[in-house]
């Protein structure tokens, strides 16, 4: 990743930031600072005094609007008083197992708030590159071993997977139907969806999650409870796609035509492994604790199976992972480790891990 061009695209630039406050919007907030950015953010206000937006006080990164993507009229009027030159859409309801809890809330957040941001673009008299964010799941998921690429077939078996698909099939009809490439000197909007998962990093406190579910145990000694242990997923660290988004919002705002559709963000082919291992990783670069694997009945549906063809993004785009999985693995843990061990300033460590992704050299302290 070249900070140069990044910092040229984005320094001294409005970017309209929505689910700021999330984890990946904290990281988001983060690395749009330090490009040198403008940031308005957009998104519900912190669930706890211990996620990253605190952490690294996200208020004094941007100007934090809070509020519910689901607000048509407020989406609209904070888009349209900041005029943005580029549009990252992070906000979402973005847990599986809460969507079965609360399927038509997660519909209406993944699904119309994309098409209320959308709504808001239409209004924007003013040239604007808009990265709107999924997920690999918005994939009719078969459990095979073929990686999935952008042209395959939408689905989704859970109401959150499937809420994904309709935000992407709402993104496809406002390209063709109010952003269509052919009609750029008209509209002036570049428009693309990128589709990432099973992405770790520091500061993801979130239910059901395995990272964090490793984390907690960790902290109070108890052993990880492993749902899955089976389950492959493609892991990347969340600074991968984040600056795979950043790259594609670059290169559309230089060639509009040529970069909007779907991406697809990922770890290389073949490297993909079962949560076990990630779990038995997680444990060695904690330096404790252990694991166990209980048998649980009627547990709401989850992939057993899930990979990405990343082909498109590493020919067309010039986007290349930097960590492999076990990489990513070690960053993670290592910066729960440091926040639990209160050994430096948490923002500081964090920052410090964007800038080595940035940097053209990898961290000495990383496996090769």
């Amino acid at each position: 990743m070249k900070r140069e061009f990044l910092q040229q695209t984005y320094q001294n630039k409005k970017v309209f930031l929505t689910g700021h406050t999330g984890f990946k919007g904290s990281w988001m907030l983060q690395m749009l600072h330090s490009l040198g950015a403008e940031v308005m953010g957009y998104a519900l206000a912190p669930e706890t005094e211990e996620d990253l937006y605190h952490l690294i006080d996200g208020d004094s990164l941007c100007e934090s609007i809070i509020d519910d993507i689901r607000n048509k009229e407020a989406v609209e009027e904070a888009v349209l008083r900041f005029q943005p030159d580029f549009i990252f859409h992070l906000a979402a309801q973005p847990l599986v197992r809460l969507s079965y809890e609360l399927p038509s809330e997660t519909f209406a957040v993944n699904a119309v708030g994309t098409a209320h941001v959308l709504d808001a673009v239409r209004r924007l008299e003013k040239p604007c590159s808009v990265v709107l964010i999924t997920t690999d799941k918005v994939y009719e998921n078969k459990e095979w071993v073929y990686p999935y690429r952008e042209t395959d077939q939408l689905g989704g078996y859970d109401p959150y997977s499937a809420s994904k698909a309709c935000a992407e099939l709402v993104i496809s009809s406002y390209t063709r139907s109010f952003f269509h490439p052919e009609a750029l000197d008209q509209h002036q909007k570049a428009i693309a969806s990128t589709r990432a998962g099973n992405v770790i990093g520091g500061g993801d406190w979130a239910k059901d999650r395995i990272i964090p579910d490793i984390v907690r145990a960790l902290r109070v000694g108890e052993p990880v409870t492993v749902r899955n242990p089976n389950a492959v997923r493609p892991w990347q660290h969340v600074l991968e796609p984040l600056g795979g988004y950043l790259l594609l919002g670059a290169k559309m705002a230089q060639d509009p035509k040529a970069f909007g559709g779907a991406w697809n963000f990922g770890p290389q082919a073949g490297d993909n492994s079962p949560v076990e291992d990630l779990v038995q990783k997680a444990l060695q670069v904690w330096g404790s604790g252990s694991y166990d694997k209980p048998e649980l009945k009627n547990q709401p549906h989850e992939a057993g199976l899930l990979k990405l063809d990343i082909s498109k993004a590493l020919v067309e785009l010039g986007w290349t992972p930097k960590y492999n999985s076990a990489q990513a693995i070690e960053r993670t843990i290592g910066w729960y480790k440091t926040y639990h061990e209160g050994i430096s300033n948490i923002r500081e460590f964090t920052m410090g891990q964007i800038a080595e992704y940035l940097g053209e050299e990898q961290p000495a302290y990383l496996p090769s």
